[in-house]
């Protein structure tokens, strides 16, 4: 077990002069890049900073080990992985200062960004979630015969979280080529390591996934530099993960404006000798590689392009707001679907909502041979709604995935899936179970295109609903968790047409897709639908009966309810809206409809307080109101749990309260 009393011992092997004085060289910039981030940070130039100084070596030595065009993830302390990466400076303090020649555009800070161009995609301060992404990244290369290898860092706090033990799981059961660097550097900002775990060490941890793993230490460049370098080459050609433990200590606080005090300062002591730079440039000296010349030169050579970067960076003008880009940037620009082109298909055949998924998926794989379907029992069980049944027999295995159960980490597969250039589905087994997954779709997939211009072309299938006495954990209706994150679509038909139509466009849509199915439904509604390729544009509402006393709006199973009332109390003359899609929101067809009837009624299967209705009542109200001859009205399920008997879930679901509602509207 490596210590801080652990000598640090260099065996050059093979390796030429060449090789160790690059590394020197790439190991000093980034700690000369920290003190002057130091400088500036004292002097209010910048906002915030967190160190990595103490621990350079285990950036420095594993991006050097790496080909350029294998993707590192990196976290708060890997400076070095960025600059051995070649990324210019001006261009990476750009990004520190929140100007717009950053990676984000000044919308986010530090390291929270990606760069295709570098290979580089950096973490969200979550800290967990990017393990899954790189089990992604993984996969794709994988299922694309690339000998490639995928590194992603974590803190040893940060691996205290469950996206870490899902993560490493998942990439152990598939055999994915990733290394998993775990920089143990004894804290979780403030919380000792033996606070975080009870094991000895970290290696420890890979036991009970039954994978390989292995302890260096961090503080040694050259051991850092090689293992990597032996590991990814084994990796290459014998795909499978690997743990690595580097052994190090952070010399500063979790960030500068936290303090050391809560360390014991001996720690300091003890582990200032084992200093990455002093040392190695102690065993280049004694080794006649390197020469105080030379350090003059490299340090020279790096302040130089310091003080450059920081001067153009510096330079450039703060950021003006533009309203308009900014929400313009929100979503990947996708191809455009023509809904007119169906009424030109001729081979047609009765189909369920069931029947209409399933045949939307299976054209989508034929389309997209690098699209790949994961889900909990989607492979040879079919799903426990066989939505998917057969598919592996067409196929294969590798691309429709049997996963653990494991969301968050599926999820974070599906980003790094789009990452490496494929497309990917994620079947929550029941909606309900996405609050496993919630940190991967509304900070990951949401935000990538806006953050730094990553599309995220996953479609996560999600069903839902109640009406088949499932209780509490297996019918909620909860798209409106959704409804409020910036940056996905939400997707939620009625009909069999629609939900292949819309379905085949999410596949193509570059953006993260929530595509909501009525369990109810599945079975319950048949419709004649095409039987060839086709779609539907996503955000664009469908008027079902057009009329003047009033608009129904819904969506779902409320259709279908809207649908039956009207028939029953031979309601004649109400206009019925089926929005299809919530996310966007087709405004254009709703305020059309509403100026024209004069009164609007909402309707959902989701809880009354918080659903959608009030969203769109509000919008109806500020854009409508003097077209109004009646207050916009609302109804939803009971703000209560789902129960589980029938006569229970009857009176929770709103199909009765919604049809004496509408009969009162009606007399306004």
């Amino acid at each position: 077990m490596i210590t801080a009393n652990s000598p640090v011992i260099f065996n050059r092997k093979n390796y030429s002069d060449e090789i160790l004085l690059s590394l020197y060289k790439e190991l000093i910039k980034p700690r000369m890049i920290e003190e002057k981030m130091r400088i500036l940070l004292r002097q209010g130039k910048i906002s915030k900073w967190f160190s990595g100084i103490g621990q350079e070596a285990s950036s420095v030595g594993a991006a050097m080990a790496l080909e350029k065009d294998e993707y590192i993830l990196p976290m708060h302390r890997n400076l070095g992985t960025f600059t051995v990466r070649g990324i210019p400076l001006e261009k990476l303090f750009a990004q520190f200062q929140g100007k717009k020649s950053g990676f984000t555009k000044g919308r986010d800070r530090s390291f929270h960004f990606g760069t295709q161009e570098y290979k580089i995609i950096g973490m969200i301060s979550h800290l967990g979630p990017q393990l899954g992404v790189a089990d992604g990244i993984a996969l794709g290369h994988l299922l694309k015969k690339e000998k490639k290898v995928t590194l992603v860092y974590s803190g040893d706090g940060g691996a205290s979280e469950g996206d870490f033990h899902e993560s490493i799981n998942v990439a152990a059961v598939w055999n994915l080529p990733v290394i998993f660097a775990i920089e143990n550097n004894g804290w979780g900002l403030s919380t000792p390591s033996n606070e975080q775990f009870r094991c000895k060490q970290f290696i420890d941890k890979a036991i009970g996934y039954g994978m390989e793993a292995v302890q260096i230490d961090g503080n040694n460049v050259l051991e850092v530099y090689d293992t990597v370098k032996n590991l990814a080459e084994s990796i290459r050609k014998n795909p499978r993960p690997i743990l690595l433990e580097c052994v190090t200590f952070r010399m500063r606080g979790h960030e500068e404006a936290s303090g050391t005090k809560y360390v014991d300062p001996k720690l300091f002591e003890e582990w200032g000798k084992k200093d990455p730079i002093s040392k190695y440039q102690e065993f280049l000296l004694r080794e006649n590689i390197l020469s105080e010349k030379i350090i003059s030169e490299y340090k020279s050579e790096i302040q130089h392009e310091i003080d450059k970067g920081i001067e153009i960076a510096f330079s450039e003008k703060n950021i003006i707001p533009d309203t308009e880009e900014e929400v313009r940037d929100l979503y990947a620009v996708s191809p455009v679907q023509d809904e007119n082109k169906i009424e030109k298909l001729k081979s047609k055949s009765e189909k369920r909502l069931i029947d209409s998924i399933s045949d939307g998926l299976r054209l989508a794989m034929r389309k997209h041979s690098n699209l790949v379907l994961m889900g909990q029992d989607i492979a040879e069980y079919g799903g426990v709604f066989k939505i998917t049944d057969g598919f592996v027999n067409e196929f294969g295995k590798e691309r429709v995935r049997n996963t653990p159960l494991c969301e968050s980490a599926i999820l974070g597969a599906g980003l790094g899936l789009s990452i490496n250039g494929m497309k990917a589905m994620v079947e929550m087994q029941f909606a309900d179970f996405v609050s496993e997954g919630m940190t991967q779709i509304c900070n990951n997939l949401a935000k990538a295109h806006w953050r730094w211009r990553q599309n995220a072309s996953v479609v996560v299938r999600m069903p839902t609903g109640a009406g088949v006495a499932a209780g509490p954990f297996h019918s909620q209706s909860n798209e409106s968790w959704f409804f409020h994150i910036p940056g996905l679509k939400i997707v939620y038909p009625a009909f069999p047409l629609d939900a292949k139509g819309l379905l085949l466009a999410a596949f193509e849509d570059n953006n993260p897709v929530m595509f909501f199915e009525h369990k109810a439904l599945y079975r319950s509604v048949t419709q004649n639908v095409p039987d060839d390729y086709f779609t539907i544009p996503i955000g664009k509402a469908k008027v079902l009966k057009e009329g003047n006393d009033c608009t129904i709006l819904t969506y779902g199973m409320g259709v279908h309810w809207a649908l039956e009332i009207i028939e029953k109390n031979k309601l004649e003359n109400v206009e019925l809206i089926d929005l299809r899609s919530l996310a966007p929101l087709d405004t254009e067809t709703i305020f059309a409809s509403v100026k024209k009837t004069g009164k609007a009624i909402i309707l959902h299967e989701d809880t009354l307080t918080g659903g959608i209705g009030g969203e769109i009542s509000a919008l109806i109200t500020e854009h409508c109101f003097n077209y109004l001859d009646a207050p916009v009205m609302r109804e939803g399920s009971l703000d209560t749990p789902v129960p589980f008997v029938e006569t229970l879930e009857k009176n929770f679901l709103p199909k009765e309260r919604f049809e004496k509602k509408l009969m009162e509207l009606l007399k306004y």
